[in-house]
């Protein structure tokens, strides 16, 4: 049993900006890959929680990257899960360059759904057979229930479209964050040398559907009594208004 999975992701042309450096949806593409294969090598991947009327659904993901690589380098990606938190199965990432600098973290939390009841199950038959991985923690205040804005600004809209849709027939994870870099100051984006985003995902989007974007800047005191700016972004059904995802956004 693999404690920690390794895979090496060259930075393609498609995973940067027009500066040359890995964007956020590339981040998040690469974490979902290699959480993908981990579980497979597990034993718990797609194919075996179908098999027992269940699926992996991803609830929450943080991201954090300290160097945005660029094209051409390779990273090497590494992935252990890290344990439970109520309904969560968690699980951690890290990125690091070909000079074992650790560029990037990631924690994510999932939910494994019954695919009968379609409600959330607790994750316990099928974490209490795989590693903990205690006090290995790449973003202990990662994956919060982040706040509601109500006093947000609209900034856009999308229809979710073919290119959109994963395999599971809803918007992909990485897509929304693609969405979210669409609608913030492109300037801002292209000027950060790193960043933080925090994402909660609500509600699934289905294909075809309609979400209207809300963006507004806010501040927050940190843990370490610093004041920080941020980003703070949500997605709304057009119909009926229910929230399909929460984001927050801090660059620097």
């Amino acid at each position: 049993m693999e404690n920690i999975w390794t895979e090496e992701f060259p930075v393609r042309t498609w995973d940067v900006d027009r500066t040359g450096r890995l964007h956020a949806a590339a981040a998040f593409n690469y974490f979902q890959e290699i959480a993908g294969n981990h579980a497979e090598a597990l034993g718990v991947g797609k194919a075996p929680l179908a098999a027992t009327g269940h699926a992996w659904i991803l609830s929450r993901m943080t991201a954090v990257i300290l160097r945005r690589s660029g094209w051409g380098e390779t990273l090497n990606a590494r992935t252990w899960p890290r344990g439970t938190d109520r309904l969560f199965a968690v699980r951690d990432y890290e990125l690091l360059d070909s000079d074992s600098e650790i560029v990037g973290r990631g924690r994510s939390g999932w939910i494994v759904l019954d695919t009968q009841k379609m409600r959330p199950v607790r994750p316990g038959f099928l974490t209490d057979s795989i590693p903990l991985n205690e006090g290995r923690d790449a973003v202990p205040d990662g994956i919060g229930s982040l706040e509601s804005f109500p006093d947000l600004e609209p900034v856009g809209s999308r229809d979710s479209a073919y290119s959109d849709i994963d395999y599971n027939g809803h918007v992909n994870n990485a897509r929304y964050v693609q969405w979210i870099q669409d609608a913030l100051p492109r300037e801002a984006l292209e000027n950060s040398a790193g960043y933080r985003i925090d994402v909660n995902y609500l509600s699934e989007v289905k294909p075809g559907a309609s979400v209207d974007f809300f963006c507004g800047q806010r501040k927050r005191t940190g843990n370490d009594g610093a004041e920080y700016s941020f980003y703070a972004f949500e997605g709304r059904h057009r119909d009926g208004g229910q929230p399909s995802f929460r984001a927050e956004i801090r660059l620097f």
